[in-house]
């Protein structure tokens, strides 16, 4: 089994020398680099502008910052970056011009389409006079329900042309968990899908759509897409998109700049208690986030082709969308990762990809299977794998080096819809460790700290709170209609932003992870602070009995949580096992005995029980807060955010 910490990837020094985050450092190496981005944050964030070739109206002043000795979390919110400046992210996206590929779509049939750098600047100019026409103007909200293809990123970019938020949702949501998040940033334009496919399945959407029309009485438009097989038939007040954009020709609409810190996204987090919580990103903080790991961290140059396996309700695709930025060209699947288990592979071939983004899950679910693609692709432009979205194990970095690529860069990144960003991620200069994150982020003050918000930085292998010392750029404007009506205010913080990252630590962002620092400099995540399991008062991370479970060859998936009992938390785990296999008395002997061995006694689960699926969210995250809740007999937080709710009541059902 791979160890942790375990040496498994070294860059080639002849290519080091060419990455963009060599050009960048000079004569530094990563740790004097980092230690220069977070004591000289003027001079570093300027810098980034410039490297990263920021198209704007750029001032003399870098930060601004509000000294408040009483509110040291008034002084960190309200921080301000280029508070002087200007710029577009329209203009920074579409600043490549030419014939060449910008966007690339694919869908689950195999369908492709794609748009140029100068098509997709005309029709999102075409597409912003529409909506000009209609009234639209800056600070209004235009939502989208659609699946991961072209329409999604001109109606982003139609909107940010004009100054008008934007905030998405993938199809797969129902009704309710859509009206839960757009009727509270009240939408002047809505555009949907008629329909989309997923698993070799085809749903329709047009009867979710009536109902979310009606629960929205701000719209003024609905567009509608569809397939060009199919095409909608303007009916019921709403319009066919195709048609509106080409309304729009005659007086298209060229990009305006607005403040660094004009909304840009509304995000939405998972929630942990009431509707989800809308989070309002700044345009420019963003941007500069982006850009720097995309460019810096991932090594993303103009002309790279780069793909993330996301939907459209998940912040990976607003960060995808950025590569444009770059000049690299965006590619965007829509549909199942794993229907066959070698469609990411047999896209990145395809597509020459140079950089793959992919889930945890999916690795280890790659990793279970038969595939190997270093046997059986040619995935000779492919430069960098990224993945998020839960730790990844070790064995998933073996797996990528041994069945996919030798020479290749594995960026295990973590960030958080909260800032659309990183806090820890990949370096391109360093060697990999198994079951590591190479590097605190450039410009973020990334850290890990004990109950007393000490750091535990010279303390390795010691887990605590990871948080972030120093303010950013993307630091969220705070929460729609928190303590405000409408958009927030970051010089007044509404009271469920502050106790959402401040309350843990005073003046210090706490993200709500469990972490440690490594010997090799880097990050290891454990898994959510608030999901971490306290039995005995001893705080155990999930990640660290996953992983274990899961090498199992009859486990196929497992979800663990804490279950209230006599005074303490009884640990209990949930597995899917292959087929044909039970939970015999055996197996859950093996199974504590392994877990027992490789983590500590306190790890050991008190019940294992067989479950046929495990709810997770749609963007195929496992919920183990939605599930320690309705153990514990407490509400279910944002159950629409979940795609299998039933799976929930199956264990309540199964531990009764």
């Amino acid at each position: 089994m791979t160890q942790r910490g375990e040496l498994v990837w070294c860059p080639d020094p002849a290519h080091v020398l060419t990455t963009r985050l060599a050009q960048f450092t000079g004569s530094r190496n990563y740790p004097k680099l980092h230690k220069w981005s977070v004591e000289s944050p003027e001079e570093f964030w300027a810098k980034v502008w410039e490297f990263c070739g920021v198209i704007g109206e750029r001032d003399d002043r870098v930060i601004e910052r509000l000294t408040n000795a009483d509110d040291l979390a008034l002084e960190f919110i309200s921080t301000r970056f280029f508070p002087d400046s200007k710029l577009s992210v329209v203009e920074n996206l579409l600043a490549k011009s030419g014939d060449s590929e910008a966007l690339v779509a694919i869908d689950e049939s195999g369908n492709r389409t794609s748009r140029t750098w100068d098509e997709l600047r005309n029709r999102v100019a075409s597409f912003a006079g529409a909506l000009d026409q209609l009234g639209v103007v800056a600070g209004d909200r235009v939502v989208a329900w659609l699946p991961n293809g072209i329409e999604a990123v001109e109606t982003m970019l139609a909107a940010a042309s004009l100054g008008a938020v934007f905030s998405s949702c993938s199809p797969d949501f129902g009704a309710q968990g859509v009206l839960d998040r757009f009727n509270q940033i009240a939408p002047k334009v809505l555009v949907a899908t008629d329909t989309y496919i997923y698993g070799g399945k085809r749903f329709d959407c047009l009867e979710r759509l009536a109902i979310i029309r009606a629960g929205l009485p701000t719209l003024t438009a609905t567009l509608i897409v569809s397939s060009p097989s199919a095409p909608y038939i303007a009916a019921n007040g709403c319009d066919e998109y195709e048609s509106f954009i080409a309304s729009g020709a005659l007086h298209p609409v060229a990009p305006r700049r607005f403040g660094f810190d004009h909304p840009w996204y509304v995000l939405y987090s998972s929630g942990t208690t009431g509707a989800p919580k809308c989070i309002v990103h700044r345009t420019g903080g963003v941007l500069l986030q982006h850009l720097k790991e995309h460019q810096l961290h991932c090594d993303i140059r103009d002309g790279d082709r780069v793909m993330y396996f996301t939907t459209t309700g998940w912040m990976m695709w607003n960060w995808l969308v950025s590569v444009l930025a770059s000049g690299a060209t965006a590619v965007l699947y829509d549909g199942s990762p794993s229907f066959p288990m070698t469609r990411l592979f047999d896209i990145a071939e395809s597509e020459k990809l140079t950089l793959l983004g992919t889930s945890a899950k999916f690795i280890d679910s790659a990793r279970k299977s038969d595939i190997a693609p270093i046997s059986t692709h040619n995935l000779k432009t492919l430069r960098t794998i990224c993945s998020t979205g839960s730790p990844l194990a070790p064995e998933g970095f073996s797996w990528v080096y041994s069945a996919v690529a030798t020479n290749i860069h594995l960026a295990s990144i973590s960030g958080g819809t909260d800032i659309c960003a990183c806090f820890v991620g990949g370096d391109p200069t360093s060697a990999v460790y198994a079951g590591e994150i190479q590097r605190a982020g450039l410009g973020m003050a990334s850290d890990v700290a004990d109950e007393f918000g000490n750091s535990l930085h010279d303390k390795p292998d010691i887990a605590g709170e990871l948080v972030c010392r120093q303010p950013f750029p993307s630091v969220p404007l705070g929460f729609w209609g928190d303590g405000t009506i409408g958009l927030p205010d970051p010089q007044k913080p509404g009271p469920k932003f502050r106790a959402a990252y401040f309350d843990r630590f005073s003046g210090v962002w706490a993200q709500g992870d469990f972490a440690s620092w490594t010997l090799n400099e880097g990050i290891a995540i454990h898994g959510r602070s608030d999901t971490t399991l306290n039995p005995g008062g001893v705080r155990i991370g999930t990640a660290e009995i996953y992983r274990v479970v899961e090498q199992h060859e009859d486990v196929l998936e497992s979800l663990v949580f804490g279950q209230d009992h006599d005074n303490d938390v009884r640990i209990v785990l949930a597995v899917r096992l292959a087929t044909n296999v039970t939970l015999t008395n055996e197996l859950v002997a093996e199974l504590k005995l392994r877990i027992r061995a490789a983590c500590t006694p306190r790890h050991v689960p008190a019940i294992i029980i067989a479950v046929a699926d495990l709810p997770r969210t749609r963007s195929n995250k496992l919920v183990e807060l939605a599930v320690a809740d309705a153990v514990n007999g407490r509400p279910v937080r944002n159950i629409e955010s979940i795609a299998n709710p039933e799976a929930i009541y199956a264990i309540v059902e199964a531990l009764n």
